[in-house]
């Protein structure tokens, strides 16, 4: 049974299905989600003051937890919560590693949690990843065993990892498992890359408490960001139990819940195909997924699809609705066949009742807004080429100075050039120096980010000059939330939205252009999409915000589904080689960069085939064959 005292208000009901065998809710933020869990949790602490118990509690690290205890500490110091009955036990830790390092898990509870709030510091526990080789065997054992003498975990709260893993528990894990030392796997090493710099830097080991160690606590809360997770957590909440998918274990615990945002939800059953689950409203937007999802299951294009293929596959109450597979179709292929446009702009004097874009006003003053200094070609360069071919007035607005991806080695080889053209220049012996004394990888100099970001600013200019937008058209903000020298980023602030909002008012654009994938692995699409989105907020009041409309593209992660697109854009062969020649600009990204994520094609190779898949399936469903399309979906403010 699920924990009786659970004040959580999902954005959608749990619906026990079929399908579904581990209780979960789901919200429409990580944030609203975070502060229902930490106010369980806080909850928790309290009653058992009431009774004078020591409150146990199992914690996790990573970034999905971070929001919750943000708020925990909000409490602490706003409403006088105390944690002075409160022992904590830390799921993990990399092994070897330093409790002082900024990767090792030590620092990360000190730095969002303990350092913040009154817990007596006797009553901290983590892993240490500084035990002999010698010793960690007993080391792990006496681990477990002071854990039982506190009585077991009475709350323990969960991440959830690509592969299944909780803790660090991997594929392959026993469900009677205790505290260990384990080898990582490759994709969590992947995963953690981008805060390492790179592959090369991350722990092949780590201690971990065990999932029998795990099961036995009381309540257990696992919390599930972005659609990144989304895949796994299907594979969690309605798979078979399997050593495979350590998680799936928590199917067999008496007390837990998955917390899970829109997003990170959107593989399940009931949302991915709700009309397997039961009856479900038809609205425009489940018909066309619906649709899209019976071409594939039975291999033939929308207007192919018959009564007995609705009926045989759950939709014969949409067929009943619809009519005929024949008039479903029929929509369905027109509404897809409308979001094919080679004038992202619009076209000039043509009907644009039925185009994806306005033909008024004829030549349109358009932002595109990328996050990092090359998303707007490797995401969007057929049609950025287009909008200029016809003559639109495109400006380019690069959100940050994406330094931090510029290896020391690329920058070394751009110092050592200005020492050779200017051997007494001051700056370039001093980045030179600064470089090969560098004692960590994690934190550049000033003079030596500053070179970083000069390397990727140059980069873009050459790719815009070669796609053709003259110099004064290209903008470079430098947001404040990005500037801080190292991988861990600001939250979004004050100053970034109203650097975004005086640029967009600075234009008074009537296209605006923005990067929608949220599943980029260090996060700063999202920040960035957040800045535009609350700038927009300010600005909607402007007369000139009546003929703006923004259109969101993906990066180099994922695609639109078919049935999200409202633009889509062809590309013929000779412009998709002219997206390649633009991306090639970006040099410093190229061949194994830092911020490769889980994907090792190189940037150019993702988002060609990206636009060649998304042109396959508009071709497979019945639509016109083109060598490929850049896909869009717009956002209304």
């Amino acid at each position: 049974m699920v924990s009786n005292n659970i004040n959580y208000k999902p954005a959608g009901q749990f619906e026990d299905t079929r399908f579904e065998k581990i209780h979960n809710v789901i919200f429409s933020s990580s944030d609203e989600a975070s502060i229902c869990v930490a106010h369980e949790i806080a909850d928790l602490i309290k009653s058992k003051q009431a009774k004078n118990e020591v409150c146990v509690l199992g914690l996790a690290t990573g970034s999905s937890p971070i929001r919750v205890y943000e708020e925990l500490v909000r409490m602490h110091k706003e409403e006088g919560l105390s944690f002075s009955n409160v022992v904590s036990f830390n799921l993990d830790e990399y092994y070897p590693m330093e409790k002082n390092s900024i990767h090792s898990y030590h620092y990360f509870m000190h730095e969002h949690l303990f350092n913040h709030i009154d817990i007596p510091a006797e009553n901290v526990n983590i892993p240490s990843g500084t035990v002999s080789t010698e010793e960690l065997h007993q080391y792990c054992i006496d681990y477990d065993l002071k854990i039982n003498d506190y009585g077991g975990l009475d709350f323990q709260l969960l991440g959830i990892g690509r592969t299944g893993h909780i803790g660090f528990n991997e594929p392959g894990s026993h469900y009677n498992s205790g505290t260990r030392s384990i080898t990582l796997d490759h994709i969590t090493r992947v995963d953690a890359a981008p805060s390492f710099l790179g592959i090369d830097n991350v722990p092949k080991k780590a201690i971990t408490m065990g999932i029998g160690t795990v099961k036995k606590a009381k309540r257990i809360v696992l919390l599930g960001w972005g659609a990144n997770k989304a895949s796994i957590l299907k594979e969690t909440i309605e798979g078979e139990i399997s050593s495979e998918v350590p998680a799936t274990y928590l199917q067999e615990h008496h007390n837990t819940t998955f917390v899970i945002n829109k997003e990170a939800s959107e593989e399940l059953t009931r949302f991915k195909t709700p009309w397997l689950v039961g009856p479900c409203i038809w609205d425009d937007e489940i018909i066309g997924k619906a649709i899209v999802w019976l071409c594939e299951v039975t291999g033939k294009s929308i207007l192919r699809l018959t009564d007995k293929d609705y009926n045989d596959n759950g939709m014969s109450n949409l067929l009943a609705e619809g009519g005929s597979a024949y008039d479903l179709n029929i929509k369905m292929f027109n509404q897809l066949q409308h979001t094919i446009t080679g004038w992202p702009g619009g076209k000039p004097n043509a009907d644009d009742t039925s185009r994806p874009e306005r033909a008024q006003p004829e030549k349109k003053r358009v932002i595109i807004f990328s996050p990092h200094p090359d998303d707007d070609v490797i995401s969007m360069g057929g049609t950025f080429d287009r909008l200029v071919e016809q003559g639109h007035d495109v400006h380019v607005v690069y959100q940050t100075s994406g330094n931090i991806a510029v290896s020391d080695e690329e920058a070394l080889k751009f110092a050592e050039v200005m020492k050779d053209i200017s051997p007494n220049n001051g700056i370039s012996d001093s980045i030179i120096e600064s470089i090969n004394r560098k004692t960590t990888k994690y934190e550049d100099h000033i003079d030596v980010r500053n070179l970083k970001g000069l390397i990727r600013r140059r980069e873009s200019l050459a790719a815009t000059r070669f796609v053709g937008v003259p110099d004064e058209n290209i903008h470079f903000l430098d947001l404040p939330f990005y500037e801080t020298g190292t991988v861990k980023k600001n939250p979004v602030g004050e100053a970034d939205i109203e650097i975004v909002a005086n640029k967009i008012d600075e234009i008074k654009p009537h296209q605006i252009y923005a990067a929608g994938d949220l599943a980029d692995p260090h996060g700063t699409h999202k920040v960035c999409l957040d800045a535009i989105f609350a700038a927009l907020e300010n600005l909607k009041h402007n007369d000139y915000m009546n003929d703006c409309w923004v259109w969101l593209y993906r990066g180099a992660w994922h695609e639109w589904d078919i049935h999200q697109i409202e633009m889509a854009v062809p590309m013929s062969p000779d412009q998709v080689l002219k997206k390649r020649k633009a991306i090639f600009y970006h040099q410093s990204q190229k061949d194994g960069v830092m911020f490769q994520g889980s994907d090792t094609r190189e940037f150019w190779v993702r988002a060609e085939d990206r636009n060649s898949d998304t042109a396959k399936k508009y071709q497979s469903l019945g639509l016109a064959d083109y060598a490929a399309l850049e896909a869009f979906k717009r956002y209304h403010f």
